[in-house]
């Protein structure tokens, strides 16, 4: 849109069309600010930072752009190279080490936060400082370089299908993201004939469960980032569904941000086509009392279904539960029963909530969600006990 110069790092998986390369070393004046480039490999090979100075204060760094480096609470996954895991976690040792030598003082500024599935231990802050980080984030506490070899290789992370897309523009290049981000708005009639392969409902969990449109999947704003790439696919017809259209700008604008851009319209009157008498559905939400007297007595047909990841199922588990990942449903929902009745769980019921509207999408009639999920569970357990 602009025309600005981009900039890339050195080692890239192929040839980057649309950028500059830069090294390690190399500075840019913008008026008495300082940009310097930090090559920082491991999370990726052409990873770099930019280390930002004042020139009116020059006593070291003011702040650094970490990228996928180094995150509030929490560092870069490595698990991109499978052949060399143990080498780019090294690497990534080492450009931590290289980002923790520019002082204390300077604050981070990371590409994630909280929720992306580049880390799972992110805090939901925006900034933080190196010396807090060095003082709080356990990955950086680790001085041996060999321990953090050995903890990095042992994570589990996943891949939604999305990442193929995300890098092939990041060498190609995509088109700018349009001026206007808020899609047209739909009648009913014109939502009811619009032959979109995704009515994504946005509103918040409780809302969706409470009363949403047949065929439509749940994906809260906040969610659409690390989820929306598991179930929605380049070039899908998108119709979104929210409560006003703040939201509808915003879930728009998460959805440009990583080019799952063919949004042909919003909707947002759940309510009054509800009193209009438009079909509504509803998943209901039960408690964990109701999850003890079924697993003390199993109803035929019943399965409780927890979609956390492996790392947290790992850590705590109820007994007879079965394991899918949130994400892998967008492929193994093909593999499940459509007779039986299903309980889904998280660790709050938020990603329960997406887990159950993907399948209320599909078709799935028997679900309901475990509202409070492992949180309510173990609360429970501790007062019971």
């Amino acid at each position: 849109m602009t025309g600005a110069r981009v900039l890339h790092g050195p080692n890239p998986a192929g040839e980057v069309v649309y950028a500059d390369y830069v090294q390690d070393g190399e500075r840019f004046e913008l008026g008495q600010l300082l940009i310097e480039v930090l090559e920082t490999p491991g999370h990726t090979d052409d990873h770099i930072a930019y280390v930002l100075y004042d020139t009116e204060y020059p006593d070291g760094a003011v702040g650094v752009f970490t990228g996928d480096a180094l995150f509030v609470g929490d560092v870069g996954r490595t698990d991109f190279y499978p052949d060399r895991k143990e080498e780019v976690a090294g690497l990534l040792f080492d450009s931590l080490r290289k980002i923790a030598l520019l002082g204390d003082q300077a604050i981070i500024y990371p590409a994630h936060g909280s929720g992306s599935v580049c880390g799972s231990s992110m805090a939901a802050r925006e900034f933080s400082s190196i010396g807090h980080e060095r003082r709080n984030n356990p990955r950086l506490q680790i001085d041996s370089r060999g321990e953090f070899i050995r903890v990095k290789v042992a994570e589990n992370h996943y891949q939604p299908p999305y990442f193929r897309l995300m890098e092939r523009l990041n060498l190609e290049g995509g088109t700018a993201v349009p001026r206007v981000s808020c899609p047209r708005i739909l009648s009913l009639n014109e939502l009811n004939d619009c032959k979109a392969d995704h009515l994504v409902d946005v509103r918040e969990p409780m809302a969706y469960a409470a009363g949403h449109l047949q065929g439509a999947m749940s994906l809260p704003v906040n969610m659409i980032s690390a989820f929306a790439g598991w179930f929605i696919s380049e070039g899908q017809r998108i119709v979104l569904i929210a409560s006003d259209e703040s939201e509808l700008k915003s879930a728009s604008e998460q959805l440009l941000r990583i080019s799952l851009d063919n949004i042909i319209g919003g909707y947002v009157g759940v309510v009054s086509a509800a009193a209009s008498g438009e079909e509504m559905l509803s998943i209901p939400m039960i408690g964990t009392h109701e999850i003890e007297r079924r697993l003390k007595d199993v109803p035929s047909g019943w399965i409780l279904l927890d979609v956390r990841d492996q790392d947290e199922r790992t850590l705590a588990a109820i007994e007879g539960s079965w394991h899918i990942y949130v994400g892998h449903l967008n492929e193994q929902w093909k593999d499940l029963d459509k007779d039986m009745s299903y309980t889904l769980m998280c660790a709050s019921g938020s990603r329960a909530t997406v887990a159950a509207g993907w399948l209320a999408s599909r078709g799935f009639k028997q679900l309901d969600v475990y509202l409070g999920s492992m949180g309510a569970w173990g609360s429970v357990r501790r007062h019971s006990g």
